[in-house]
């Protein structure tokens, strides 16, 4: 398999540095190294890493332009991705990792420190709460979540965090267009509309992936998020 800096110049146009690529195979180790202690990822082989973590993490620069200064969060990030991959890759964004989970916030605390990482901070929270945290709510430029929920519940995590302007970038599969016929009455209500979907192909990977892009256009009305599980228990 070609290296993740071949593939990810000839995919993404993306130009690794000699001390981006040692940081990517350091991640790598320590997922595999802590993957043995706590649940982070099904995926452990080098090859599965490189393609379905990294790769498909850096999926979002082709719809969303990585700006120096970019304020961006990662609602859901487990093992930190997409968010983690991103900031490797682009030093100079600014980017904080939400998980509700403490052993995975543990784990994201010690891989950006074994990293060197600036500009990069973890939340422990239900993106609910963040939602309504000062300082949080509706102050980043960008929204990102994988794997995460529905997009008519993804909706209401993501859109209160980004200012009026901003993006939400939701990572899909095959029922991308079911979710967004389903999300109709949630855009609405929170302020968002869909900017557009792009198809995305892995090497090697026959399975459906898409990229949603929101973006808000309105302030969130401050009813939104609701207290943590209502958005599961009644999506809008």
């Amino acid at each position: 398999m070609p290296t993740l800096t071949e593939q990810a110049a000839a995919l993404f146009q993306i130009t690794l540095t000699s001390e981006q690529a040692a940081q990517f195979e350091a991640y790598a180790r320590l997922l595999i190294e802590w993957n043995e202690r706590i649940n982070l990822t099904a995926i452990i082989d080098p090859d599965g890493i490189q393609v379905r973590h990294f790769l498909d993490s850096l999926t979002i620069c082709r719809v969303l332009p990585m700006l120096p200064g970019l304020r961006l969060i990662d609602v859901g990030t487990g093992a930190g991705f997409p968010g983690l991959p991103l900031k490797i890759a682009s030093p100079d964004i600014e980017v904080t990792l939400l998980e509700a989970t403490g052993k995975k916030v543990h784990f994201l605390d010690q891989v950006i420190a074994a990293l060197g990482l600036r500009g990069v901070d973890t939340l422990k929270a239900r993106a609910e709460e963040a939602g309504q945290m000062p300082g949080r709510r509706e102050a980043y430029d960008a929204a990102l979540a994988r794997s995460v929920a529905r997009l008519p519940v993804l909706l209401e995590y993501l859109l209160p965090l980004v200012r009026v302007g901003g993006r939400c970038v939701a990572m899909k599969g095959e029922t991308a267009a079911v979710e967004i016929a389903d999300s109709k009455r949630a855009l609405v209500a929170l302020g968002g509309r869909v900017l557009k979907v792009e198809a995305v192909q892995l090497p090697g990977v026959t399975d459906a992936h898409h990229l949603i892009v929101i973006e808000k256009i309105a302030p969130t009305p401050p009813m939104y998020p609701r207290k943590p599980g209502m958005p599961t228990q009644k999506p809008l």
